[in-house]
C-alpha cells in the first residue's frame, strides 16, 4: 500500500515543484575556456541573441596587462511568460575611474554589455545593452554580493535561481588596485503588463 501512495503522489509533488518553486539553470555555456569577449586593454561589444538575457559574467584579473580584465559572457532565453522583447537600446555610458549605479531604464533587462579601456586611468567605461518585454514590471529586487569577493580576483558570478533577471549594477573603484567590485541588480519580472512605468 505504502508504494502505491508513492507512486500516486510523487509524480504530484514533481509536478507542483517545478511549477512553484524555484529552480535553478544548467551549466552555463561560455564556449570555449580560451574564448573572451575581449583582449587585454581593447574595446568590446557583447549582445545575447535576440530573445536571450546575461545570466552568467566571468572574468579574470591581470595587473601587468593595465590592471585590465578579460570578460565572459553567458546568456539563457527569457521566460516564454515574457514573451519577444519589444525594444532594445544602449544606455547611457558609465565612465571609467568613478564609482556608477545603474538600472536599465524602462523595465528593461540586461542583455548584453560594451566597453572601453582608458589607459590614462586603467580602467573601463561600461554600457549595459537593455532589453525591455511588453510591459512588464520589476519586482523583489535586490543586489547580490560583491564580485570578485577582493579587488584582482577572479569572478564567476551566476544566476542560479530561474526567472530573477539582471536589471543594472553598482560598482566601487580602487584608485589603489586599479580594479572594481560589482554587486548586480537582480529582479523578478511581472507575468502580466502593468499600468506604469519605470525610468
Amino acid at each position: 500500500m505504502d508504494i502505491f501512495l508513492l507512486c500516486v503522489f510523487l509524480p504530484l509533488v514533481t509536478v507542483a515543484w517545478g511549477q512553484y518553486s524555484d529552480y535553478y539553470y544548467g551549466p552555463y555555456n561560455y564556449g570555449d575556456n580560451d574564448e573572451w569577449a575581449n583582449v587585454y586593454r581593447q574595446g568590446f561589444n557583447f549582445q545575447c541573441p535576440h530573445g536571450q538575457v546575461i545570466v552568467a559574467v566571468r572574468s579574470v584579473f591581470s595587473k601587468k596587462e593595465g590592471s585590465d580584465r578579460l570578460w565572459n559572457y553567458a546568456c539563457m532565453p527569457a521566460s516564454q511568460s515574457l514573451g519577444e522583447p519589444t525594444e532594445c537600446w544602449w544606455e547611457e555610458i558609465n565612465r571609467a575611474g568613478t564609482e556608477w549605479y545603474q538600472t536599465c531604464s524602462n523595465n528593461g533587462l540586461v542583455a548584453g554589455f560594451q566597453s572601453q579601456y582608458f589607459p590614462s586611468v586603467l580602467d573601463r567605461e561600461w554600457q549595459f545593452y537593455c532589453c525591455r518585454y511588453s510591459r512588464r514590471c520589476p519586482y523583489s529586487c535586490w543586489l547580490t554580493t560583491e564580485y570578485p569577493g577582493h579587488y584582482g580576483e577572479d569572478m564567476d558570478m551566476m544566476m542560479y535561481t530561474y526567472d530573477y533577471y539582471i536589471r543594472g549594477a553598482t560598482t566601487t573603484f580602487s584608485a589603489v588596485h586599479r580594479d572594481r567590485q560589482w554587486k548586480f541588480i537582480v529582479c523578478r519580472m511581472t507575468d502580466y503588463d502593468c499600468p506604469f512605468q519605470n525610468v
